[in-house]
């Protein structure tokens, strides 16, 4: 009988694998990248994660949080909790508040091609939805409602636009 394919092969190198490239990949697992900025510039690598975040004065999960106390201990680690929660790098917090309390903006807009097949049902039936769904040009066989949803998707994007295209047609209709 023949030896097992496993046997045979374990000792071989793999030229086909480059190791360089597979130590870098690796190393990317094991240090994976933080999304936020505030937490990335202040992570220190030589320290665990559960340190790194008591440090910025965070929390690393629910467990472990809330232990159960008796009466007796509760007053004690209350001082001792109270000493050891001061974190080191209290700028991570502040930035963090300071990040949220901001009101981010909804930056809505639409596809150059929706522009451009809004306009088009405008300019041809004006605000009859029944009349745009059977225009040829509706390839994707948009109902009324849905060509109402992105007339009006048209109109919250881009207020001033459409007010000066509405415009221009009274113009043309008028002449």
């Amino acid at each position: 009988m023949g030896k097992l394919k496993k046997s045979r092969n374990r000792n071989t190198y793999n030229y086909n694998v480059n190791k360089k490239k597979l130590k870098i990949k690796l190393k990317k697992k094991d240090n994976p990248h933080i999304e936020c900025d505030q937490i990335r510039k202040a992570w220190d690598d030589q320290k665990t994660t559960k340190q790194n975040l008591a440090d910025m004065g965070l929390l690393v999960g629910k467990k472990g949080i809330l232990p159960i106390k008796t009466k007796k201990n509760m007053e004690e680690e209350e001082q001792q909790s109270m000493d050891s929660n001061v974190p080191s790098k209290p700028y991570v917090i502040k930035a963090l508040e300071e990040e949220a309390s901001q009101r981010g903006s909804k930056k809505l807009t639409c596809s150059r091609d929706m522009i451009e097949y809004v306009q088009h049902m405008v300019r041809e039936h004006n605000e009859n939805y029944k009349a745009m769904a059977r225009d040829e040009k509706n390839y994707y066989q948009d109902t009324p409602k849905q060509i109402k949803r992105k007339v009006e998707l048209y109109k919250r994007c881009y207020p001033k636009e459409y007010d000066a295209f509405i415009a221009s047609l009274q113009t043309q209709k008028s002449t």
